[in-house]
């Protein structure tokens, strides 16, 4: 599923270059609930960004549904993020005009599926993080919790091969944390890919494998007892 070897990157910093990712070895396998964990400055952020084609690598393998990860040009990173990621953020990154159907609906037409399918389907998957009767609403009326949904909703609408989520539950109190966390497992439950950028031990427990980072290393690779919610 997702191939990294050696991994290098560096950021010119104008006085010296900073060398924030050296030599990181990943293997993650389809089905699989991964969080990748580290300090600040410790490279995960930017680790993200490479495997979500959001940053390019320096030097190294990257190879995503075995196809190599390298020297795209925007258009074709634009079409491989379509294609396999669906991706979850901290501060949700929603529309603040249009609706929740809207929102969830917004990567089909980007693929120029037609706007009946992507608003059924857009409903569809609403109805799936159990928001359905807010489909209508816009954003400054939802909780954080529900913005939350609705973007976990917008990530999975297109079926990607892996769903990235950047400190999803990092705005969030501990209850919704809770019930977000639950969604995400009851996701990979049903075989979707899912590896979550976390500085929450907590959070990292409801997974199934901790990756934890240091100094652009990779400290530790753990498969854990997860923390099932219920």
């Amino acid at each position: 599923m997702l191939v990294i070897r050696n991994l290098q990157k560096s950021y010119d910093t104008g006085k010296s270059k900073l060398h924030v990712l050296k030599g990181i070895n990943l293997e993650i396998d389809e089905g699989e609930f991964v969080s990748i964990m580290g300090s600040s400055g410790s490279g995960k952020s930017t680790l993200l960004n490479i495997i979500g084609i959001l940053d390019e690598k320096d030097s190294g393998i990257y190879e995503l549904d075995g196809i190599p990860i390298e020297h795209l040009s925007e258009i074709k990173a634009a079409e491989y993020r379509s294609r396999f990621l669906g991706f979850i953020f901290q501060s949700f990154n929603l529309i603040s005009y249009k609706t929740a159907l809207e929102n969830v609906a917004l990567p089909l037409y980007y693929q120029n599926v037609s706007r009946r399918e992507r608003n059924e389907k857009a409903l569809e998957y609403l109805d799936k993080v159990g928001l359905k009767n807010w489909a209508n609403h816009l954003p400054n009326e939802l909780s954080g919790g529900q913005k939350q949904r609705v973007a976990i909703a917008r990530a999975l609408i297109t079926d990607p091969k892996i769903v990235l989520a950047d400190e999803p539950t990092g705005a969030l109190d501990s209850k919704t944390t809770y019930d977000i966390m639950k969604l995400l497992q009851d996701i990979n439950r049903e075989g979707k890919t899912i590896i979550i950028v976390t500085h929450e031990p907590d959070v990292a427990a409801e997974t199934k494998r901790n990756v934890v980072l240091k100094d652009g290393l990779i400290e530790s690779d753990t498969y854990i007892q997860q923390k099932v919610l219920k």
